[in-house]
């Protein structure tokens, strides 16, 4: 008769403290798992966005990233170790933002990597985080008024208490450093991210900005427009290969923005 194993303590899940490494070009990173969604974030890392990737291999490495929307921080934290550069992160919900800070602690990147439990948009103030997703690692949240990527109503599961600056007001007072790359993953508001940006990207020292873009929404048409104003184009070909056939985000893409 097989002896039946002892229950799983308080102390013994704890002790688990569950986590994945990935190696790239003789680079390991380590992400904590602690759900098998976030390990889902890990497995696929290579293969949800390669454009993003590609794109983070062109950064020198003195590079000033700026991640906003970053999650968990798969690509804070693939950038800082693989190019070696600096990145500032912004993540408002609190459970990712958790997760996103204990992942630079397991790579030692506290030196490199500095990361706030904030959004960024086209005003400073207290606001409402409508979350769509419950899950640690979850996205499609709408920071401000409850609308989703599609600028649909969106019902929220839960609502969060969050806060956000504006970038331009940020680099001006030297709160964080002019950067030279931006990726924009916001779900929905990036136009008004890049509203609150425009002096920043003004600045010839920033090279690309990467954005979720849903050209189906007029703002999002108009937020290519303002970029290309400020001296940015993009490649017809790398959106098409970035663009969404099918799902609930068809024809969206990571349009990457360079000067």
């Amino acid at each position: 008769m097989t002896t039946p194993s002892p229950p799983l303590t308080l102390e013994d899940y704890e002790r688990l403290n569950p986590r994945c490494e990935v190696t790239h070009a003789g680079v390991t990173m380590v992400f904590a798992t602690p759900s098998a969604f976030t390990r889902w974030r890990v497995d696929t890392l290579h293969d949800k966005e390669p454009w993003t990737l590609e794109w983070i291999a062109t950064f020198p490495p003195d590079a000033v990233f700026l991640d906003v929307g970053a999650n968990v921080g798969m690509y804070t934290i693939w950038a800082a170790m693989t190019r070696g550069v600096r990145v500032v992160a912004f993540e408002p919900e609190a459970q990712n933002y958790a997760l996103l800070t204990r992942n630079i602690r397991f790579n030692r990147l506290d030196g490199r990597v500095k990361a706030y439990c904030a959004g960024l948009s086209d005003e400073a103030g207290l606001v409402d985080l409508h979350m769509a997703d419950l899950r640690i690692g979850g996205s499609n949240h709408a920071l401000g008024a409850a609308r989703d990527f599609k600028d649909d109503p969106l019902a929220a599961q839960f609502v969060q208490g969050g806060i956000v600056f504006v970038l331009d007001r940020l680099v001006a007072e030297g709160r964080v450093p002019a950067p030279t790359h931006i990726k924009i993953d916001v779900d929905g508001i990036e136009p008004k991210v890049v509203a609150g940006a425009r002096a920043t990207l003004a600045r010839p020292a920033v090279r690309s900005v990467l954005i979720e873009t849903n050209p189906a929404r007029a703002d999002h048409r108009a937020m290519i427009e303002t970029l290309t104003t400020l001296g940015f184009g993009y490649d017809p070909a790398q959106v098409a290969r970035a663009t969404r056939a099918e799902g609930p985000f068809k024809g969206m893409a990571e349009y990457v923005f360079a000067r």
